[in-house]
């Protein structure tokens, strides 16, 4: 009997002590106040020292995009090609850029090292999203701002054949 007892009071005492109490509404001070930021469009490219460059800045000319690599040897042998069509080309309103998706130490460490005088700059971009899958690959863009023409591999850009060709972009 005294068991029962003894079981019956802790029951009693357990649900008591057990039940919920309604909190009261307390002042916070300490408020964390959040607020939506913007997002910062990011350029997909920008110049060695780390200015935004838009294609769009270029409208009106011609582009020769050059994607490669510090580590691709096909895209360091085609360099002086390039250097030789950027003057060939000179006048024939032409912009050439090449861009590494490499750190800017790097590029710069290149160019510092490099005796062509080239217009490097920096990707910030994924290559796969340019559906770019190997080095060098080459995007043309005519005078309005649209791709003419993607060439992937070594080319011989001072050739008569690819100056022509490059000229004929419309």
């Amino acid at each position: 009997m005294r068991f029962k007892i003894y079981t019956i009071a802790f029951a009693a005492l357990f649900l008591v002590s057990c039940k919920q109490t309604e909190k009261q509404p307390q002042e916070d001070t300490n408020q964390i106040v959040t607020a939506k930021v913007a997002p910062v469009s990011e350029s997909l490219y920008e110049d060695l020292e780390g200015n935004p460059i838009s294609l769009e800045e270029y409208k009106g000319k011609k582009i020769l995009l050059n994607f490669w690599a510090t580590w691709c040897k096909p895209c360091v042998e085609e360099m002086p090609a390039l250097a030789r069509a950027m003057a060939i080309l000179e006048k024939e309103n032409y912009v050439f850029l090449l861009a590494s998706d490499q750190s800017t130490k790097k590029i710069k460490a290149f160019k510092a090292n490099s005796p062509l005088d080239l217009p490097f700059i920096k990707f910030n971009g994924a290559l796969s999203k340019l559906q770019i899958y190997a080095l060098p690959t080459t995007f043309i863009y005519n005078e309005k701002g649209e791709k003419a023409s993607e060439i992937t591999g070594v080319v011989s850009w001072d050739s008569p054949e690819m100056i022509q060709k490059l000229k004929s972009i419309q």
